[in-house]
């Protein structure tokens, strides 16, 4: 029998779900931020730049029908966004490929969600988990996407109320209030929806002043309930509870440490202390919730402990901040310690 024919036996195999991993590089040595010997606030775990099959018979007989290049499809290309579920199961959105990586560690599964029925996503750029694990993903050509926990699409959002979303960017969501909230950067605004995709309401608009935004992008709600916005133009972060109003706000343009150059993701840990990514600066600046800076971590690089043109952020519930690294392809990722700096008041 021919090896062309052992091979056409071979496919059926193929058609079943392998059994997924994720590619990590692991700290050659430790590192900490600030250095030793005083105390970390931020050590090092690892970078994740993909996922792949385990190796076993089947990747190995995948391989040689498909060919080893397929496997880069689930290499991180170009990460901006990213987020953890409560099952531990992690989304990246990959603005480079038009997709978004999805892993769910309890099945070993990995999916790459290209889209929906009748329309391919053109450019993800931010990823959350609902109470459900259902995965919502912002398409800024205009859309908001939701799949349930099986990846499987359920709902799109394209209009907020009466009005088109003009370019949907942040997203972030409430287990509190059940409330989706979508930064559109175009119109100065951030939506709040309920879970079938009805508009609860929103709150912004164009400005300079306190509670007024201009051009906004990233979000992030804190386990105080606070909802913390990159009001990116503004060079600033602003502060919101979960009904829209205005709190508090920290930043100012500048060079120096505890400016903001190209502020982007924006994240907050259980301590009330804010990461802010700085694309210019290739940096994480860390605040408290005043605006006093803390820590600086990062710079301009490739190696593990430094960005290229960084974007997203997130804190997961378990205490460890993911930093997109995006031109260097990875997702770094960092254990926070607690007690570091002022507590939130």
């Amino acid at each position: 029998m021919s090896a062309r024919v052992l091979l056409l036996l071979a496919l059926p195999c193929l058609a079943c779900a392998p059994s997924w991993t994720v590619r990590t590089t692991p700290a050659p040595s430790a590192l900490q931020w600030p250095p030793s010997p005083a105390g970390a606030k931020l050590t090092f775990v690892q970078a994740l730049t993909g996922f792949t099959p385990r190796k076993g018979p089947r990747s190995a007989l995948r391989a040689v029908v498909y060919g080893k290049d397929r496997d880069e499809r689930h290499a991180f290309l170009l990460p901006v966004a990213v987020a953890r579920g409560a099952d531990g199961r992690i989304a990246v959105a990959d603005l480079g490929r038009a997709c978004v990586h999805l892993y769910i560690p309890e099945r070993q599964r990995y999916l790459r969600l290209s889209g929906v029925k009748g329309g391919k996503l053109i450019s993800p750029v931010a990823v959350t988990f609902d109470d459900e694990l259902r995965l919502w993903v912002s398409d800024s050509a205009g859309r908001v996407l939701a799949f349930d926990a099986g990846g499987e699409p359920v709902l799109t959002l394209e209009r907020a109320g009466t009005e088109p979303l003009r370019r949907p960017t942040g997203l972030a969501y409430s287990p509190r209030s059940k409330l989706l909230y979508v930064v559109d950067t175009l119109v100065h605004r951030v939506h709040a929806f309920g879970t079938r995709g009805e508009l609860a309401f929103s709150f912004g608009e164009r400005g300079e002043e306190l509670g007024q935004f201009n051009f906004p992008t990233h979000i992030f709600r804190s386990a105080e309930g606070e909802l913390y916005v990159t009001d990116a133009l503004a060079f600033r972060i602003e502060i919101f509870d979960e009904q829209g109003e205005y709190r508090a706000s920290f930043g100012r343009h500048g060079d120096g440490s505890g400016d903001l150059a190209l502020p982007k993701g924006v994240a907050v840990d259980r301590d009330g202390v804010v990461y802010v990514v700085d694309g210019l600066f290739d940096n994480v600046q860390l605040f408290n919730r005043r605006g006093d800076f803390l820590l600086t971590l990062g710079g301009r690089g490739v190696e593990l402990g430094e960005f290229w043109l960084p974007t997203g952020a997130f804190v997961s519930d378990d205490g460890e901040l993911y930093v997109c690294d995006t031109y260097n392809r990875r997702i770094q990722v960092f254990r926070i310690a607690v007690g570091y700096g002022e507590p939130a008041s």
